[in-house]
């Protein structure tokens, strides 16, 4: 079998044989040829995708990947779920897939390149289809609607007779308009049962179709022999299979209707997207062109109350923005020249000017839109037991409904009475609810969250950030403003200001941003130079080798200190100091910079004790600093002037002491932090580094979301859990009931469909979810 391999990370052509050796090596490829115009690789073999994905990542290069979020048609509980990530994942190209039943979603990983006719083949051949249109809240009569009114219309004499044997009466139709009510609830409107349950045999499972053909079947072809050999002489179970499909046809609707009310909030930022935009020509005219057509380094204008078509950066006037959509920032936002501006934002009260710096999929819009739909696909640990019942649950039904047929039949029941307990426990058992339990809550939390500012990037997430016990946080820019400005500068030499600036050209550390705003002019040239985590930046700048760094640096420098009064008056104020040095030689200069807590600080501590948690500060500025900031916000954990890798020893002995540790980072040096402690939270104002790192990103710098991230995950674990609970005993109180004749088929079938309908329900509640500044009084 031949086939081609995007690859990434090639430049040259010894990268190109390094492919090809890592990939010839592999058992079941008889050659691989690199073509490195193209970044492809022809291979002849049938060895896996994974196996040559880890032998391409070992030898340092990867597959080249899209992400594929399609809508699917057919899923109706957790048997379907399994079966479409089976027939996906079985396609050629595709890495992996998660099907999600609450948004009637697949996403999945898929070799750059791969043909999505062929998967879409294999979709079709599992039973399932993509979805035609979206459907919302919103929509009003369609096609689910009157096809759901007629079914009702067919269905009410039944509904009307059953009430009438309630008390006593026989308001039933005769027997040959029983058929002909019965006949096209259970062919034309059933038939999509039918086709679901054809499909899941082929595959050699079963599901929530299979169930409520086999028993509305059963009760309507019963009724017809009964109707056919002797109309008067027994009692005709239509009711049973026509009021089945009717409660089931309306559980689905409601159940439609509520999952597309969980999936509002990514609905709600993908319109966020303007259709227009104003783009300036080089004499700056303005046109009116579709806001895809827009490219990086367009200039655009947004007239006020226009909404941003792409993110960029002001180059002309001034506005405030209204970013709440986006970031939950209630406020408006103050935008000038030089500030960022984001994609779906709106522009209050002035006209700006900007320049673009991003478009379609890279936009902050869109990449938060695609961090909460993998979010809401994702699959919560605590699922696994819910995909191991799934995966057993429907063909244990169908023998249970077979015994009970059996013990009925031997207890001298009539095949009448025997066969309706049958039925019933084939309805009733409908494993709908435990499908939807967890993605439901998911989708509802997580895109509560994302409207409040707060991404969570996956359902492991959520679980995480639940059982928190500690959590530490940076103070530069994560407590602090991170707009620090140079204070006081003590010097044995003028230019020292020029000096450090030359060092700090080139850095977008908030220090490095004070000392050139604080320095006239342009600062003069820099070599070699060089970063220091955790310690400061080293450079030659006029063939004199310098060093800016903490007091780590200081003493590794071994130089004397004469700034050491100095020094201790300014950290006694809670400044921040750094160190000119001429290495080898002497210390030039003593900058302090003052930074102040932001507003949200004392409040976010504040809150997190009250949920009962520890908090902390680690950070790598001086002992000094961070006590004054820990004394004004009443802090005892504190622990200062810490290495990047000191902050990890110091997570690690909290996690030896068997607490889950929270970490709440914006800089490069929180990265590994963030990835090492079991719950990283980014301020989506840091870099990009952080961001990456940690699971949780909060889309503004309020340390009050800190609490309200770990509140949101904490409720929807909690409606997780609930709903599962609910789900399992829901089956486990129903199925007896059923086995022994206390449940009409009719009654089972409504109570079913009840059940998904409740789950949903007990979901949305989560929906309205709002942080608590921003909760109704």
């Amino acid at each position: 079998m031949s086939m081609t391999i995007p690859v990434s990370g090639m430049t040259c052509a010894s990268c190109a044989t390094r492919v090809e050796k890592a990939l010839s090596r592999l058992p079941g490829v008889a050659s691989a040829r690199v073509n490195l115009a193209e970044d492809r690789v022809a291979l002849e073999g049938d060895a896996p995708l994974g196996e040559i994905a880890r032998a391409l990542s070992r030898a340092g290069y990867g597959l080249r990947e899209e992400v594929w979020d399609w809508g699917v048609e057919g899923m109706s509980c957790a048997t379907c779920v399994a079966r479409v990530e089976k027939a996906l994942a079985a396609v050629p190209g595709v890495l992996e897939a998660r099907a999600n039943l609450a948004g009637n979603r697949a996403v999945m990983r898929v070799v750059a390149g791969t043909d999505p006719a062929v998967v879409e083949a294999a979709l079709r051949r599992a039973g399932y289809a993509l979805t035609k249109e979206e459907t919302g809240p919103a929509r009003r009569m369609g096609r689910p609607e009157w096809e759901l009114l007629a079914a009702a219309l067919l269905a009410a004499p039944f509904l009307w007779g059953m009430v009438g044997m309630a008390f006593g009466q026989d308001l039933m139709p005769r027997p040959w308009w029983q058929l002909a009510l019965a006949a096209p609830l259970q062919f034309g409107f059933g038939f999509r049962f039918y086709r679901g349950a054809w499909a899941a045999l082929r595959s050699g499972t079963g599901n929530m179709d299979l169930l409520v053909a086999l028993g509305t079947s059963a009760a309507f072809f019963l009724s017809l022999w009964f109707l056919l050999a002797e109309p008067h002489a027994h009692h005709l179970y239509f009711e049973a299979s026509a009021l089945v499909i009717f409660f089931v046809l309306l559980g689905k609707w409601l159940e439609g209707r509520a999952k597309a009310a969980t999936g509002a909030a990514i609905r709600a930022l993908l319109e966020l997207r303007p259709r227009t935009a104003l783009r300036l020509d080089a004499e700056g005219r303005e046109e009116e062109i579709p806001a895809p057509l827009l490219r990086v380094g367009d200039r655009a204008a947004i007239r006020p109350g226009g909404r941003i078509p792409a993110d960029g950066t002001v180059e002309e006037g001034e506005a405030g923005v209204d970013e709440s959509a986006l970031s939950g920032e209630s406020r408006p936002v103050h935008k000038e020249p030089g500030t960022r501006l984001s994609a779906g934002t709106t522009v209050l009260d002035g006209r700006l000017v900007m320049r673009v710096t991003a478009v379609g999929e890279e936009t902050t819009l869109s990449r938060v839109a695609a961090m909460v739909s993998a979010a809401q696909a994702s699959r919560a640990p605590v699922q696994k037991l819910v995909d191991r019942v799934s995966a057993v649950f429907v063909p244990a039904v169908v023998v249970l409904a077979a015994l009970t047929l059996l013990g009925w039949k031997l207890a001298g029941a009539e095949w009448g009475e025997a066969i309706l307990p049958a039925v019933a426990v084939l309805v009733v058992a409908c494993p709908c609810a435990l499908g939807l339990a967890t993605p439901a809550a998911i989708m509802a939390g997580t895109g509560a969250a994302a409207r409040a500012g707060i991404l969570l990037r996956d359902a492991e997430t959520i679980e995480r950030g639940a059982h928190i016990d500690l959590v530490a946080f940076d103070k530069t820019g994560t407590l602090t403003e991170g707009r620090p400005r140079l204070a006081a500068l003590h010097e044995v030499e003028e230019g020292a200001l020029a000096l450090a600036a030359a060092l700090q050209a080139g850095s977008e550390h908030p220090l490095a941003r004070a000392v050139l705003a604080a320095s006239p002019g342009t600062p003069p040239a820099v070599g070699d130079f060089r970063a220091l985590p955790g310690r400061g930046v080293r450079g030659t700048v006029g063939g004199r080798p310098l060093l800016l760094g903490s007091a780590r640096a200081l003493r590794e420098s071994g130089l004397a200190n004469p700034f050491a009064a100095e020094a201790e008056r300014e950290a006694a104020q809670g400044r921040t100091l750094s160190w000119l040095v001429e290495e080898g030689r002497r210390v030039i200069a003593l900058l302090a910079f003052e930074d102040t807590e932001k507003p949200g600080a004392a409040p976010a501590i504040a809150a997190l004790r009250s949920r009962g948690l520890r908090v902390a500060v680690l950070t790598g500025d001086s002992e000094a600093a961070a006590r004054g900031l820990a004394q004004r916000l009443g802090l005892t954990d504190v622990a200062a002037s810490l290495l990047p890798e000191a902050k990890l020893e110091r997570i690690a002995e909290w996690q030896r002491q068997g607490l889950k540790v929270a970490m709440v980072g914006d800089g490069v040096n929180d990265a590994p932090s963030l990835a090492k402690a079991d719950l990283g939270i980014a301020m989506g104002t840091g870099t990009e580094a952080a961001i990456a790192a940690a699971p949780v990103t909060l889309l503004r710098g309020d340390p009050s979301l800190v609490s309200e991230s770990l509140t949101v995950a904490r409720r929807t674990y909690q409606k997780i859990k609930g709903n599962l609970l609910f789900a399992f005993v829901y089956n486990a109180a129903a199925l007896p009931l059923a086995a022994f004749g206390m449940l009409n088929p009719a009654i089972a079938g409504s109570v079913m469909a009840m059940s998904s309908v409740s789950v949903l329900a007990n979901a949305l509640v989560l929906a309205r979810w709002r942080p608590a500044e921003e909760t109704p009084r």
